[in-house]
């Protein structure tokens, strides 16, 4: 299975190593603290703002603080939850990593490159209107466009690196000894690149991931999102994801599916 459920799988993969960390790759994929964080309502409150009205800023803003409200414990940075409750509407500066991980839908509901970027640009401005935090939005739609499209890794690398000067070159193996919880996207998304880049499928981009010890469930829900545009998601892994989404989740879920994917089959 390909498109938004490689985030919302890495997301749920990695989120008992979000404040635990591991530096190792042996590690169940499952276990009782599994469960979807903020990676995933934000992911499926984008989906729901493609499925009513892609071209709306005031639709994207409503949705991602209607998905706030309703679950305003999934885990959400200090800055963005008061954005969620307040009033005013301002994008606050942020560089988080929050714009990339969210970011997948606005690939798959694309009919371009071009409207994928302008896509991923909008759904990351509205509070992450950092330089870094578009560019960290906008290396992952690239990055999720160009598989999707049967792009080599060298060409998605050499793209990433070329269009948004990140290093992609550094090995995992060098990077795993002296790698800590990082929520900025210059200090995450190259990494989580470079976990797609260096693994043997998708389930192999996940353990990559989680093993760096650093936002786990964030990170994995982007490397994830690209690696499911590159490889088919496992149906077993599938099938224990989709089972931890409530009821108002999945229905965003298949919306999404049905709106844009079956398109792709």
């Amino acid at each position: 299975m390909k498109g938004i459920i490689g985030a919302i799988c890495g997301d749920i993969i990695g989120s008992p190593y979000e404040f635990h960390s591991i530096k190792t790759k042996e590690f169940d994929l499952f276990n009782n603290r599994s469960q979807f964080t903020d990676d995933t309502v934000m992911t499926l409150a984008i989906a729901k703002w493609l499925c009513e009205d892609k071209t709306s800023k005031d639709v994207l803003i409503d949705n991602l603080k209607f998905f706030g409200n309703q679950y305003p414990n999934a885990g959400y940075g200090g800055r963005f939850i008061k954005w969620i409750f307040d009033e005013s509407s301002k994008p606050y500066g942020s560089w988080g990593n929050g714009s990339a991980m969210r970011v997948s839908p606005c690939v798959w509901a694309a009919d371009s490159f071009e409207e994928a970027h302008e896509l991923a640009r909008l759904s990351a401005i509205v509070t992450h209107d950092h330089p870094e935090g578009i560019k960290g939005a906008l290396a992952t739609a690239d990055a999720i466009y160009l598989a999707r499209a049967g792009g080599t890794k060298d060409e998605i690398k050499n793209h990433v690196e070329r269009e948004y000067g990140y290093n992609l070159s550094v090995p995992l193996d060098e990077i795993r000894p002296i790698y800590n919880f990082d929520v900025s996207c210059q200090g995450s998304v190259p990494e989580s690149i470079i976990c797609f880049l260096e693994a043997d499928d998708y389930e192999d981009t996940i353990r990559n991931t989680v093993s760096l010890g650093g936002d786990a469930d964030t990170q994995a829900a982007i490397a994830g999102s690209i690696a499911s545009a590159y490889w088919d998601v496992p149906q077993n892994i599938v099938e224990e994801s989709v089972m931890r989404l409530d009821d108002f989740l999945l229905d965003v879920f298949m919306e999404f599916e049905e709106k844009f994917m079956l398109q792709n089959i």
